[in-house]
């Protein structure tokens, strides 16, 4: 059997509870600098930010700013602004790192996988041919090749670009 190193993992699973002790994680990423929570692009009602724990480098999320946690609770302006942010993501995601596909994805409820599952979030996953993605599935490893803040770095410069 070969072995796959995930120290990332760890810290995710360790830190689970810290995250739900302090509130939702949604409701308090905002309130953050921008670089310290890996916040993208900020819009009137909704943002997008990596995913600390990316399945994929890229792997970013998209939310709104109101705790609400079904799509139906969503205000019409709430989903155009988040649709609109996920548009300008995913073709910032396609520039800086050039990606063959994507995953998008929404877990609504705990048992459909979400981690945070009281506050609506958007995944935007990108994929490219020979990605380590069904380890995810049958090893529950990651294997990410770029740091976090260079990924932000591309990303962030990538939106300004593009505005």
């Amino acid at each position: 059997m070969e072995t796959l190193w995930a120290g990332w993992r760890s810290r995710y699973v360790r830190s689970a509870d810290e995250w739900n002790e302090a509130g939702c994680l949604f409701c308090r990423l905002p309130g953050e600098d921008d670089a310290a929570a890996l916040i993208l692009e900020r819009g009137a009602l909704s943002f997008s930010v990596l995913n600390r724990y990316p399945y994929t480098t890229g792997h970013l999320m998209v939310s709104q700013y109101r705790h609400a946690a079904d799509p139906a609770d969503l205000t019409a302006a709430e989903v155009e602004e988040i649709w609109r942010l996920l548009v300008r993501a995913e073709q910032a995601c396609g520039e800086a790192l050039r990606p063959e596909g994507f995953n998008l994805g929404c877990n609504l409820g705990r048992v459909a996988g979400a981690g945070v599952p009281d506050h609506l979030h958007l995944h935007l996953v990108p994929r490219w041919s020979g990605d380590t993605g069904f380890v995810t599935t049958v090893g529950e490893t990651r294997v990410i090749p770029e740091d976090l803040e260079a990924t932000w770095g591309l990303l962030r410069e990538a939106l300004a670009a593009g505005r």
